[in-house]
């Protein structure tokens, strides 16, 4: 669905001209079908969702490298690619609504969490990673481990 989207809005930025656009989507569709190509299947919602938020990390560590070298032309580029991503990704949940669904892993797993604290790390993570961002999952649940 999400790439479909993505295709949809693709045929639009090159009919309108919109070159950032067509450029940042040209780019995101390849790597979605290099995905396709290795898998051998089309990709899930959710690994495209892990493709776009790649970019959106990848765009974001751009922009700060750019900003501490000066650059300022490309800072701007690199936060309308971003600005344009963005709009793939879904909705995250609140800190709290975290909280309650780390918890509800945390209860779900208590054998494998009182074996191994940090195996529960990963077991969040690929539970709730199309609901929030990985790093945000894993310092909400260092911070619910902490108290």
């Amino acid at each position: 669905m999400i790439q479909q989207k993505m295709q949809a809005d693709q045929l639009a930025a090159l009919k309108s001209g919109d070159k950032t656009k067509l450029e940042i989507l040209r780019y995101i569709l390849a790597h979605i079908k290099n995905k396709e190509i290795d898998k051998k299947a089309p990709p899930t919602d959710e690994e495209v969702v892990a493709i776009v938020r790649k970019q959106v990390k990848e765009l974001q560590e751009s922009i700060d490298a750019f900003k501490k070298g000066g650059r300022n032309d490309l800072v701007l580029q690199n936060e309308a690619q971003l600005a344009i991503v963005s709009i793939y990704l879904p909705v995250e949940i609140s800190d709290d609504e975290l909280k309650k669904e780390i918890q509800r892993v945390m209860e779900q797993n208590k054998t494998i969490y009182e074996q191994n604290p940090k195996a529960l790390m990963g077991i969040c993570v690929k539970e709730l990673k199309t609901k929030a961002n990985p790093q945000r999952i894993v310092a909400t649940l260092n911070q619910i481990v902490a108290s």
